[in-house]
């Protein structure tokens, strides 16, 4: 059963938040509240502005216009306290690096390298730890990078369409892990997507933007017919299921 921690602190608070490129408007006039311990996904048509969002809740991109708290301060000052897992990731796949080395670089000082062995395990990587990154398929390099974004035990966790590339079963089993990481540690996850099914099945809370916010709240609650066709026009609505 989906459950959304209402009586928690805000983990993030978006205030008046417009993002302009030049003259082009990219969000604008946001205005959102995440619990901590939430997994909230961000839904709109393609150029409606889901990973600028994103970007600019991990002070990413610079802010035309109003604020972004987490934990009630600037992300400026809360940047050991976020995750974040790209839509892409590009590297020399002839590098010899493996899981393990790759890991290492973002290992915090002071912490024990103990922790590369067991965010692996968290994410039934333990075993490839010294494969080479480049040898691995698109779901284990995914489940590598959010070995990394949780390496150093974030509370909030970004993560922008983390399974685009990964095959049917792995993109199954990848929303899974999210599932299990925010149950086990109540770990607050925002993660754009365009899959309404798994937004439905996992997530506690849905941002349905396009540049401006159209509507937060529970998915099975918000997402009916009339707003999935204001998202996305009559033809998904009708081939929603």
């Amino acid at each position: 059963m989906k459950f959304c921690p209402e009586i928690a602190k805000n983990a993030i608070i978006v205030k008046d938040l417009t993002v302009k490129y030049d003259s082009f408007i990219a969000i604008e006039n946001i205005n959102l509240e995440v619990k901590e311990g939430c997994f909230v996904s961000i839904i709109g048509p393609n150029g409606s502005g889901k990973t600028t969002l994103l970007k600019a809740m991990l002070g990413l991109v610079k802010q035309s216009k109003g604020e972004v708290l987490i934990f009630g301060k600037s992300i400026n000052n809360q940047k050991d306290l976020v995750g974040y897992v790209a839509q892409r990731f590009d590297f020399d796949k002839t590098f010899p690096i493996t899981c393990e080395e790759f890991l290492r670089f973002s290992l915090r000082m002071g912490r024990s390298v103990s922790k590369i062995d067991e965010k692996l395990k968290e994410v039934d990587m333990l075993n490839e730890k010294n494969k080479v990154l480049g040898k691995l398929s698109g779901g284990q390099l995914q489940r590598v990078l959010v070995a990394r974004a949780i390496l150093n035990d974030p509370k909030i966790l970004f993560l922008d369409e983390p399974a685009a590339g990964i095959d049917v079963g792995g993109e199954k089993n990848f929303y899974e892990l999210m599932d299990y990481l925010n149950q086990k540690y109540k770990i607050t996850i925002v993660m754009v997507s365009h899959e309404l099914d798994i937004v439905t099945k996992y997530t506690h809370r849905v941002i349905c933007l396009n540049k401006k916010m159209i509507c937060f709240g529970d998915p099975d609650k918000v997402l009916d017919a009339h707003m999935i066709e204001k998202l996305y026009g009559k033809e998904m609505a009708v081939h929603k299921h």
